[in-house]
């Protein structure tokens, strides 16, 4: 398996993880008796600061799926990988961070290394888009 491919499974690994602990965290609500399976709304709003902030974490991971995925797609599927291979690693490195911030803190700090993790993987993307289209 190539880094670009190796790095998309692993990006919706990620992706699946963060809405299996949303699921956990809101089954046992549920079988608690804290909540009714009917209350939950799409951003959590009406539950914790931490079910909001992993809502929204899991939603970045949605937004920014086709951008990533179709981008490491066409190089996997043109045999164009050595163009994002590269910088696979640290495109998903910057998801991991920019998430985990997200779930620990919504301090201005925070925020700004959130914006920064994604900035990175703006630029990664931007870069990778030039660069198949380019060549």
């Amino acid at each position: 398996m190539s880094t670009s491919a190796l790095m998309l499974t692993l990006f919706t690994a990620w992706t699946l993880l963060l809405l299996i602990l949303m699921e956990v965290i809101r089954s046992s609500l549920v079988v608690s008796g804290r909540a009714k399976s009917s209350e939950f709304r799409p951003d959590n709003a009406n539950h914790s600061p931490f079910l909001q902030r992993l809502a929204r974490a899991h939603a970045n991971c949605i937004e920014s799926f086709p951008i990533v995925g179709g981008l490491l797609l066409v190089a996997i599927t043109t045999g164009r990988i050595g163009v994002t291979d590269g910088l696979a690693p640290w495109l998903l490195m910057a998801r991991f961070a920019q998430s985990i911030i997200h779930l620990c803190s919504l301090s201005v700090i925070a925020v700004n290394a959130r914006f920064f993790f994604f900035a990175v993987q703006i630029a990664i993307a931007v870069y990778w888009t030039w660069a198949l289209i380019a060549r």
